[in-house]
This record gives structure tokens, C-alpha cells and sequence, in this order.
């Protein structure tokens, strides 16, 4: 099993589809990447050899920022914004949308699931 960026890639697939699974490199940049390391995109992850999987670790490596070193770099902006007490570090923090949706209906992804209200707490309350 190729393991690259400190992710498993899975070996049944496509190398191009195989490499979306690291974080940060999506269809575009994995077929970028599969072309500048001179391997055959059709090619299957357990077909790959050695020195395959070690031309996508550099070209990888050169790139850029994936997996653990994107994902703190996105936790550093959020923790930025949240520090200098702008608008969006104020919903970040308060768990809310954060690009501008609206709240009234909608929004459960991120607020969660939907809070009973007092009314329906004092008729559950009655009945017993």
C-alpha cells in the first residue's frame, strides 16, 4: 500500500483518484501532479513501483502545503480572526455561517440539531 503525506492511499483505484484523498489536493492538482511526476494516470495504486511513488512524494513535496501542515495553517487563520475580534471570527466562535447565510430557517449543519423550546418543556412537564 502506497502511503504518501502520512495518508494510505487506497490500492484498487486510479493513482489520479487515489491521490484526492490526501487533504488539500483535489482533481486538478492530482492530475498535475500525476503529470509532472511522469507516471501513467490510468495506472492502479498497487500497480505503482517504488520509484513511482517516490517521484509523487517529491513533486508533492515541492508543491506545497497538504494534510497536517494545510489543516494548521487553516486552524491559524480561523484562531487569527477569532483573536483580532473580526465579524467572521466572531461567528466562527460562535458556530454560526460564517459567509453570510442566513440563520432564520436553514443553517442546521452548523448550528446542529434544533433546541426544543420552553413551551413544549412545560406541557412535557404537565403531563407527568
Amino acid at each position: 500500500m502506497a502511503r504518501i503525506a502520512g495518508v494510505d492511499l487506497p490500492r484498487n483505484k486510479h493513482v489520479v483518484i487515489a491521490l484526492t484523498y490526501i487533504y488539500g489536493i483535489g482533481n486538478p492538482r492530482s492530475s498535475r501532479i500525476v503529470a509532472s511526476a511522469k507516471v501513467d494516470p490510468d495506472k492502479k495504486v498497487q500497480d505503482l513501483n517504488e520509484d513511482e511513488v517516490n517521484r509523487i512524494r517529491q513533486v508533492i513535496e515541492s508543491e506545497g502545503n497538504v494534510e497536517g501542515d494545510l489543516r494548521k495553517d487553516t486552524s491559524m487563520h480561523i484562531k487569527r480572526l477569532i483573536e483580532i475580534g473580526s465579524y467572521r471570527g466572531f461567528r466562527h466562535r460562535r458556530n454560526l455561517p460564517v459567509r453570510g447565510q442566513r440563520t432564520h430557517t436553514n443553517a442546521r449543519t452548523r448550528k446542529g440539531p434544533r433546541k426544543g423550546t420552553v413551551a413544549n418543556k412545560k406541557k412535557a412537564a404537565a403531563k407527568t
